[in-house]
């Protein structure tokens, strides 16, 4: 009788905790712009930033375009591989459940997005940092409701969560005219403004259960495709490189003053500049063959921005640093991820980690 009874308690704890899945895996919360961008902003029918068009997600899954802004994983996708966690739904996915954010998590990134409200505003439609909060918060209340205040605390206090923000708070805000905030501020001023408001939604993150946070750093951004076909010589803009290199230095110290200051915080820094920009300055030691234009490109029109059906692709996609005008390719996010690893000292979290898609390797046709 004892024996049976014990039993069905320890059977009813196990089913109990299958049924609701908070105690069955580790997950993560996303939250960026277009570099960790999963599919929200395809969703976003007013956006003018959509990865919805080949080529992109040519390397993903069954080739077609799936919202990333890449020809296949973004480095969050890779990260979370490598250490076993589930990779997360877009919260525009229209499968999203409680059962499947329990199981997954959620990735909140979006194309354009910024750490300040008014960055990326030409795009329309696009979820800045305080958006992506907001509807944070409404998937707490909705976990809350389906496990309960005790359990969603031990879920949301045990998952790992990522920043991935700040290069659309300069490319598309500071350095453009158009924007107030290029005429408001002075380099220095402007990173403060930056680190001031990155503080307070980091605080108001630990005040909602985040214990595990880690905020990416900006690559050498004035080397993008981009920058580079903006300026009179075709080299990188040093001017944005040194923002970039700014921006490193006030977030890495943030992060130790925040990790100090709030309690359980473990806020961590991932800088991946030097990596990018040894790859920029010696391809071929990293396995490149070119690294100052984009795969995906419109012919000799440039900047064409983003890779359309009408694009010209390079024949060997993992021997270019850049898929399109802004972005990295697969291949590049791979070493980036990898460098994060290694930096960081990830361990593994989950043991097992699904079916999640994986990228092809086969090289594309190409007019060049």
């Amino acid at each position: 009788m004892k024996l049976t009874v014990a039993m069905t308690v320890v059977l009813t704890t196990v089913l109990s905790g299958l049924i609701h899945g908070y105690d069955c895996k580790i997950v993560q919360f996303i939250f960026g712009d277009s570099l960790s961008d999963n599919g929200n902003n395809n969703r976003l029918t007013k956006s003018f930033a959509q990865a919805a068009l080949p080529w992109y997600g040519i390397d993903y899954g069954s080739g077609m375009p799936n919202g990333r802004f890449t020809n296949g994983r973004t480095v969050s996708d890779i990260i979370g591989d490598k250490i076993g966690l589930p990779r997360p739904p877009a919260f525009l996915d229209p499968s999203l459940s409680e059962d499947v954010i329990l199981a997954n998590g959620v990735n909140f990134a979006s194309g354009g997005g910024g750490i300040l409200n008014e960055t990326g505003g030409l795009f329309i439609q696009r979820f800045s940092m305080y958006k992506q909060i907001e509807l944070f918060r409404g998937v707490q209340t909705l976990i809350r409701g389906s496990i309960g205040d005790k359990e969603a605390d031990k879920f949301f206090q045990e998952a790992k969560y990522v920043v991935a923000l700040g290069s659309n708070d300069f490319i598309n805000n500071y350095l453009m005219p158009v924007y107030a905030d290029s005429w408001t501020y002075n380099d220095d001023t402007f990173i403060g403004y930056l680190m001031e408001t990155l503080g307070e939604q980091l605080t108001v993150l630990h005040g909602m259960g985040v214990r595990e946070l880690m905020v990416f750093g900006l690559g050498p951004m004035g080397c993008i495709p981009l920058q580079r076909v903006l300026s009179t010589s075709g080299g990188c803009q040093e001017k944005t490189n040194t923002l970039a290199l700014s921006f490193n230095k006030a977030t890495a110290k943030l992060m130790d003053d925040l990790s100090a200051k709030l309690p359980n915080a473990s806020y961590k820094f991932g800088d991946a500049y030097d990596v990018v920009n040894n790859i920029i300055t010696n391809p071929s030691k990293y396995g490149f063959d070119n690294a100052d234009s984009p795969c995906c490109s419109f012919g000799r029109i440039r900047p064409a921005l983003t890779c359309i059906p009408a694009s010209r692709l390079c024949k060997d996609r993992s021997k270019y640093l850049f898929w399109d005008e802004y972005h990295p390719s697969d291949h590049a996010n791979e070493m980036i991820a990898d460098e994060l690893i290694r930096k960081l000292g990830f361990k593994t979290v989950n043991q097992t980690n699904g079916d999640s898609p994986s990228p092809t390797s086969a090289p594309a046709p190409s007019d060049d």
